[in-house]
């Protein structure tokens, strides 16, 4: 099948419905400006000033954030922020832009960013006289019987120039001579020159005529090129070629392999030998032509030269000549159309990209974009999306335009970053696709407190401690980022009635770590608990903060020796089956009242004063003496 395509590509017709989708916001003007300059113009040339029609002032125009956005992924122009010139970025070649086609026109678009705004507005650039008349073939052939009649014309190859208008090609001239005459005839393809015979010819006489033939355009001052036309005088031939049909239309997909048969064409001569012998050659072919197509001399088969693109040229016109031996001649007309596949991807332009955004914004603009594909049809509609699981949304604009939003406040404690991936797809089979992939960072507000590890802290501490003794710590953290993350300790002031005013005399705390320090020595005896607040703030602006509880426990230690109060050491107690009552013991602690016993022994260990009560008796509190 491959071999059969490489051959002949299979000709089909079809419709392509075209249809244009208009998206998003209205533009800033209904009207699309339009701003000329001549072609070849040096870079950084003054094309217009646009804050007349921008309807703003100069201070305004840095703020707005202008800039000039064309089609495609080169600027040829740029605006000047601080005067709103219009100025080239780069010399502009009319005919290397437009071609043919007249007037030339470069749509672009200027875009305000702050706020979101767009200008429709059209470059239109003017042709000048800088391309000479060219003659494809500097030497023409014309075999011309002797006998052809006077007032017989011949149709011979026209001048190419590039430029349009006035400048265009205007006028030929033959030199004089005294055969022909030139006759000028206008067509769809240009001014075409015809020489005319004015006098029979005379191959005995004069086998072979040259004259110049000299094309002339328009321009101030006018350009001018030369072509020599050789004219062979033959011998009788009185029957031309004629071909079967004087029109060929044909479907050729822009696939199609170099080399295959585009089409077929075929003439007859109802002459014999030499003068019934068939050539084919194209009649007033283009450079374009030639390079993309060749022809058979034999065959008339018409062969694909080059790779076609319809994004290029979408037809082609090919007039293809027979001539006979005698060269007497005839022409038809092929008509080719390129149909177009889908075999060019869609683009994206970004216009403008943010890479970091604060949290807890709402519907913020994260980048400006334009899609484009140079396909036809649905090959050339396209389909903008994001993935869904992200909160942000794609918001289309005008002329293919799309603004990416967010949706909803981002949470920076929640989510940092997001890798974003656009997929522009067309609607095309196969379907073709663009990715294009954005990192957006979510920049810290200090929106988060200090959390501290415990709503309370209990702190257990010895009496007699060593001054700037560490007791213990407290932490908090902090779920943002950077300086609004960075916590701060700080002892909270206890309230006017507060039982322990003298806090501040007692603990401090390092602000930066936490940790809690005794001043000095604490007494059992004298202040067994004590509790106060701490608190913990960030850094951020406004700073938040948070507070905790902290008690302190001081553990006893046995640093006091009991002693007596009652009686006196140097008293002595009656003999009886009931002593008087025995005193408290005061020091230690550990007696809380007096007692009666009925035995009592008293006897010190080494070095201490240890007691030994045995079988208590009636409980009584100390009585006077008597």
């Amino acid at each position: 099948m491959e071999a059969r395509e490489g051959k002949k590509c299979i000709q089909r017709q079809r419709q392509v419905p075209i249809f244009f989708v208009l998206l998003g916001i209205a533009l800033a003007g209904s009207e699309s400006r339009r701003y000329s300059v001549a072609e070849e113009s040096e870079s950084g040339s003054f094309v217009d000033n646009l804050l007349r029609d921008l309807g703003l002032e100069i201070e305004e125009l840095a703020v707005r954030g202008p800039r000039v956005i064309s089609k495609g992924k080169k600027m040829s122009l740029q605006l000047d922020r601080q005067t709103g010139d219009l100025l080239l970025n780069e010399k502009l070649d009319r005919e290397g832009l437009c071609g043919p086609t007249d007037p030339c026109v470069l749509p672009f678009q200027v875009l305000l960013e702050n706020p979101l705004q767009f200008f429709q507005a059209e470059l239109q650039i003017r042709d000048i006289n800088d391309h000479s008349p060219v003659f494809i073939d500097k030497e023409i052939i014309l075999k011309i019987s002797e006998s052809i009649t006077p007032g017989t014309t011949f149709l011979i190859e026209r001048a190419q120039d590039l430029d349009v208008g006035s400048n265009s090609l205007q006028n030929y001239t033959i030199s004089p001579n005294f055969y022909f005459h030139l006759k000028l005839q206008d067509s769809p393809q240009g001014l075409l020159p015809q020489l005319v015979l004015d006098k029979a010819l005379d191959r005995e006489e004069q086998p072979e005529i040259r004259l110049t033939l000299t094309a002339l355009d328009g321009g101030t001052p006018p350009r001018s090129g030369t072509a020599l036309v050789v004219i062979e005088v033959l011998d009788i031939n009185d029957n031309a070629p004629e071909f079967t049909q004087l029109l060929y239309e044909v479907q050729v997909p822009e696939n199609c392999p170099v080399g295959s048969q585009v089409a077929t064409v075929s003439a007859r001569d109802l002459d014999i030998g030499t003068y019934g012998q068939i050539s084919y050659a194209f009649s007033q072919a283009s450079e374009d032509i030639r390079k993309t197509f060749q022809i058979n001399a034999n065959s008339g088969e018409l062969l694909l030269k080059q790779k076609l693109d319809y994004e290029s040229v979408q037809t082609y016109t090919v007039n293809i000549q027979a001539i006979d031996g005698g060269g007497l001649s005839e022409s038809c007309v092929v008509f080719i159309q390129v149909m177009d596949l889908n075999d060019n991807p869609p683009e994206l332009t970004m216009s403008t990209l943010i890479n970091q955004i604060p949290e807890n914004l709402q519907e913020t603009v994260i980048a400006v974009f334009s899609v484009s594909d140079s396909d036809s049809g649905d090959n050339g509609k396209t389909v903008c999306s994001i993935q869904d699981d992200l909160p942000f949304f794609l918001k289309p604009s005008v002329e293919n335009f799309y603004t990416l939003v967010t949706n909803t406040a981002l949470d920076r404690e929640t989510r940092s970053e997001y890798s974003i991936t656009i997929t522009v797809t067309d609607l095309g089979t196969p379907r073709l696709k663009t990715q294009h992939n954005i990192t957006v960072q979510v920049s810290d507000v200090n929106d988060n407190a200090p959390t501290f590890t415990q709503t309370s802290y209990t702190l257990w501490v010895p009496e007699n401690n060593s001054p700037a003794l560490h007791i213990g710590t407290i932490s908090a953290t902090d779920r943002d980022s950077g300086t609004n993350a960075q916590v701060t300790y700080s002892l909270l002031l206890p309230p006017p009635r507060d039982p322990h005013p003298g806090l501040a005399s007692l603990v401090s705390i390092n602000a930066d770590t936490g940790q809690l320090f005794a001043l000095r020595a604490l007494d059992y005896e004298t202040l067994r608990a004590f509790e106060f607040r701490v608190g913990a703030a960030d850094r951020g602006s406004p700073a938040l903060s948070s507070e905790a509880l902290v008690r302190v426990r001081v553990l006893d230690a046995n640093d006091n020796a009991p002693f007596v109060l009652y009686p006196p050491h140097n008293a002595s107690a009656p003999c009886g089956p009931f002593p008087g009552p025995l005193g408290d013991v005061s020091g230690t602690g550990t007696l809380s009242h007096s007692y009666r016993y009925e035995v009592c022994l008293m006897g010190g260990s080494s070095g201490t004063s240890d007691f030994k009560f045995l079988k208590p008796i009636v409980p009584n509190n100390l009585i006077q003496d008597t």
